[in-house]
């Protein structure tokens, strides 16, 4: 392998390799919002569930007047 082809094969490879950083950026930036999102949808669950509201039936659970 010639001295081109390696310099060649690392300039593919820096490329690469700053692609997958900024959409390893990304994801971490979007798994942060999720999980502000998340926190606060418990927050909210948790705050009707303290007042009584009923709140929501989830997955195959029955309501209460079943």
């Amino acid at each position: 392998m010639g001295v081109e082809r390696i310099e060649e094969e690392l300039a593919h490879l820096r490329a690469a390799t700053d692609d997958l950083s900024e959409i390893v950026a990304r994801q971490g930036a979007e798994i942060e919002r999720l999980v502000r999102q998340v926190e606060l949808l418990l927050r909210r669950a948790a705050e009707e569930e303290a007042a009584g509201s009923g709140g929501v039936v989830l997955g195959d659970e029955r309501p209460p007047h079943y």
